[in-house]
């Protein structure tokens, strides 16, 4: 891009602790997706469609895609109703935050739109366009304090996907491109910041290039469109969610690496395998596609898919997740901040401590689900060691601690199962301690329904304070030590539950 000039500085942005109100302007599959993105973070929205229609269409979608946002994981606040419709772009440009344009992609269009938004929102109001590939500069055109437009470019599913490409135009400032980056961060994206002003930016032309390739090869008939999807999905794209083509290929060239893959494979690259240009999109060319998409579709609607795919992305990204490759480093950095910004906070020295501990809320996820149609086995230990992350944070204990290279690790469990949970129930987890020493905990977990206060289950659990690094048990530092005198002393007059100690046996 040409040089980013120097404008009045915008306050950059602290990942946000508060509710933000963002604004959605264009209401389509991607400005619907931003606005579940907000309110799943547990900020407001205020939206605005030029279509009668638009209010309604976005209440449906953000109901069909919370499931999906709940089981990605939702911050305190977060509401599916807390959106409200402007009566304008001008109207929704003076009561927001920040402005998230998606409107069709035509820069005429664009470029109005922005321009009117510019006209009425305060001067350090940033306004980025979800654009797939105009330039900004050529948006910012006419526009009122042009340093404040900047291009957000996310993919779809936006609640889902976390990269969002960031392209400023030459009157962008760097003020501007760093409260972007923030901003994008508090809602856990990946914000990629592309150096250069370029048409398409990164993905897109990535995409592009395969997309273009695949045209050729339905044209000429060599493959139909589901060989050619199969030739990503059971191959390179089970590379791509961790590793990106280049790592890939790197690997591909042995002790070596890449120099040695371009050694023995860059020869290829002068073989006319491929064809760039894309071929002119005949009648014969887009029923052939079509024809194929629909066959492969078969008979599932839309929105069918639509449930597939969030499935299957959210279930590659927790895959992912222990790896710390890729979305999955997103996902478990989405958990760890939805626990620092829940109400229960760290012990601090003097404050009275609840007994029993009131530590974790949540709703039973869809793939905790079993054929009966109950919670299953598996999904309650999932739930009891969400509980048992809230206690190690109201201790002391967290990213911070384990980095330090100390952890609990659990050596014990007795789960006892009393009623079924279903799709649609909230749980809520009640604690108390029980007792430690130098290097052991000693816990008790109570599930109940939060709607009926029904108990469903509980658990109780042993676990040793280990030094990571050295394999072994080790005393517990100071601080969490601190903290569990504290609680036991509240919870000293606790009755005993009657499961704790309990043991199998035939009456």
């Amino acid at each position: 891009m040409d040089s980013i000039r120097s404008r009045p500085r915008f306050p950059v942005m602290q990942p946000a602790t508060s509710t933000r109100i963002i604004g959605v302007v264009g209401t389509g599959v991607i400005g619907a997706g931003w606005a579940v993105r907000a309110l799943a973070r547990g900020h407001a929205v205020v939206a605005w469609d030029p279509d009668p229609t638009a209010e309604v269409r976005l209440r449906e979608f953000v109901g069909r895609a919370w499931a999906s946002a709940t089981r990605l994981g939702l911050f305190p606040g977060a509401d599916q109703e807390n959106i409200t419709f402007a009566q304008s772009a001008a109207d929704l440009a003076g009561r927001v935050d920040w402005i998230q344009e998606s409107a069709p992609e035509r820069e005429d269009l664009k470029r109005g739109l922005i321009n009117e938004l510019a006209a009425a929102a305060p001067p350090d109001t940033v306004i980025a366009s979800s654009s797939s590939g105009l330039l900004p500069s050529r948006l910012q055109e006419g526009c009122v304090h042009p340093e404040r437009v900047i291009i957000g470019h996310p993919f779809n599913p936006v609640y889902l996907l976390p990269l969002v490409e960031i392209v400023a135009g030459s009157q962008t400032s760097q003020e501007t491109v760093d409260a972007a980056v923030v901003h994008y961060d508090d809602l856990v994206m990946h914000p990629l910041v592309v150096e250069t002003e370029i048409e398409g930016y990164l993905s897109d032309r990535l995409q592009e290039a395969v997309w273009r390739e695949i045209l050729h090869l339905v044209k000429d008939g060599v493959a139909t469109t589901a060989q050619l999807d199969d030739a990503i999905t059971y191959g390179p794209g089970l590379r791509w969610a961790g590793m990106g083509t280049n790592l890939t290929f790197h690997l591909a060239g042995g002790e070596q690496g890449m120099r040695h893959m371009l050694q023995q494979f860059g020869p290829a690259l002068e073989l006319p395998w491929t064809k760039l240009v894309a071929p002119e999109l005949t009648d014969d060319l887009v029923e052939a596609m079509a024809d194929g998409c629909l066959e492969q579709a078969d008979g599932r609607s839309i929105a069918d898919l639509e449930a597939l795919r969030d499935d299957y992305v959210i279930n590659v990204m927790r895959a992912l997740r222990p790896l710390d490759l890729g979305a999955g480093r997103l996902v478990a950095e989405r958990e760890a901040r939805i626990h620092s910004a829940s109400s229960v906070g760290p012990w601090v020295s003097g404050e009275p401590v609840a007994a029993p501990l009131d530590l974790y809320r949540a709703p039973v996820e869809p793939d905790w689900v079993d054929y009966n149609g109950h919670m299953s086995e598996w999904a309650f230990l999932t739930a009891f060691g969400w509980a048992s992350d809230k206690l190690f944070r109201f201790l002391g204990i967290d990213e911070e601690y384990r980095d330090s290279g100390h952890s609990f690790f659990t050596v014990e469990t007795h789960l006892n199962n009393l009623r079924e949970a279903s799709l649609g129930d909230t749980l809520r987890i009640s604690t108390q301690v029980l007792g430690f020493d130098e290097k052991r905990l000693h816990i008790f977990h109570s599930m109940s329904n939060d709607e009926t206060d029904e108990l469903l289950a509980t658990t109780e659990q042993m676990l040793l304070h280990v030094d990571t690094a050295a394999g072994r048990t080790a005393p517990i530092l100071p601080g969490p030590a601190k903290a569990l005198r504290s609680v036991v002393a509240a919870h000293s007059d606790l009755p005993l539950p009657p499961q704790v100690g309990r043991v199998m046996a035939f009456g």
